[in-house]
């Protein structure tokens, strides 16, 4: 392999990265799915909370999702590139990077422009419309094993749209995709 090749697989997300991402989709999902029901129970706590406090409970799991998923790509290139002996940060990576910045900050904006105007519905879907096409944006051009995850999320979407209340379903299949993904294609 040419040190070009080995540069542009320092953001990776196969093995053991792609199962922690996995992992952490799962209690996200979990923890949403726990946080909404509280919510509707009458003796628990979280139902006595206002309907801004849930928003903002659950935009701060979705943050946090996103930041241990790229803390998760981070130290794992990082690693790579220290065993390789190859630089972190060059023209390739670099690129790579504000390409994946790029396109989560316009899913955040689209999933806040959701939520303020009320289509909470929509949000499931659209994350993973869009989660599913950033896999696409941001991969190599030639690997099929993230294009088999990214059309789960864009079948996984689609089912969203119709049936709202298998959010919590899409995204624990997605987490399951992941570790599946991880074990399947190993570093």
């Amino acid at each position: 392999m040419t040190p070009k090749e080995h540069i542009s697989e320092n953001f990776a997300l196969k093995g053991f990265t792609s199962i922690q991402i996995g992992f952490y989709f799962l209690l996200a999902s979990y923890s949403i799915k726990i946080i909404l029901e509280g919510f509707l129970i009458d003796d628990n706590p979280m139902g006595m909370m206002s309907a801004e406090i849930i928003e903002y409970l659950i935009g701060g799991i979705g943050v946090f999702l996103f930041l241990f998923s790229s803390f998760a790509l981070f130290f794992s290139a990082k690693r790579r590139a220290k065993k390789q002996e190859l630089p972190l940060w060059n023209s390739l990576s670099k690129r790579i990077f504000y390409k994946y910045m790029a396109s989560f900050l316009v899913l955040f904006i689209a999933l806040i422009f959701l939520m303020k105007q009320g289509f909470i519905y929509f949000i499931t879907p659209v994350f993973l419309f869009f989660y599913g096409a950033n896999l696409l944006f941001v991969s190599k051009e030639n690997n099929q094993n993230i294009r088999i995850i990214s059309g789960i999320c864009l079948l996984l979407a689609m089912i969203c749209f119709l049936i709202p209340s298998y959010w919590y379903a899409s995204i624990t299949i997605l987490g399951i995709a992941h570790i599946t993904f991880g074990i399947v294609v190993k570093n």
